[in-house]
């Protein structure tokens, strides 16, 4: 009995783990191994409107909330914003984007209540035939690209991106949304 407890609770746990998962950003990073990053003190934006390429759809709003949490996650880290692109150490650039998506999944179901239990069962009917139950969802799906370039080499130093499932609380606070995917790709960069 002690082993089957044992199996429901960890069947559980994975399940909820799984489900928790589809709501997290992954989240990844690529670095320039001839680059060094650990002497950095100071960072610039790259262009003056900040995003490297902008969207047709990106509302200016979530723009400047972006650009916003950006340079304080840069700061929170010990960097200093300079004025100048050519004085920093690097300079930092994003694009960010949405893309609408549909997943399908199909299942196997039962049909007349499975194994003859089902209405027909009396009628002589006892057998079980095998149909299959599909689901569609639509969803978005929000990207964030962060890119380092080294200011004296003129180089890519690092790539840093995020992926999320947009959800509806994503939606309803997106200050929040952004700050903590903003935080994640960022605290990967050292």
């Amino acid at each position: 009995m002690c082993k089957l407890k044992v199996f429901l609770i960890s069947a559980l746990l994975i399940i909820v783990a799984g489900c928790a998962s589809n709501s997290a950003a992954v989240v990844d990073f690529d670095l320039n191994p001839e680059i060094d990053t650990s002497q950095y003190k100071s960072f610039a934006w790259m262009k003056e409107t900040k995003i490297l390429v902008s969207s047709e759809d990106l509302n200016p709003v979530m723009k400047v909330r972006i650009d916003r949490e950006i340079e304080a996650a840069f700061i929170a880290k010990g960097y200093k914003l300079a004025a100048d692109p050519e004085s920093a150490d690097f300079v930092i650039s994003y694009t960010v984007g949405s893309r609408d998506k549909i997943k399908v999944d199909s299942y196997p179901t039962t049909y007349h209540g499975g194994f003859g239990w089902g209405r027909r069962y009396h009628g002589g009917y006892a057998g079980m035939s095998m149909g299959t139950e599909t689901r569609v969802r639509n969803y978005t799906e929000g990207r964030l690209a962060l890119d380092i370039y080294d200011v004296k080499t003129h180089q890519p130093a690092w790539h840093g991106s995020a992926v999320k499932r947009i959800s509806t609380s994503d939606k309803e606070n997106y200050e929040l949304t952004i700050k903590t995917i903003v935080n994640q790709v960022i605290s990967q960069f050292k």
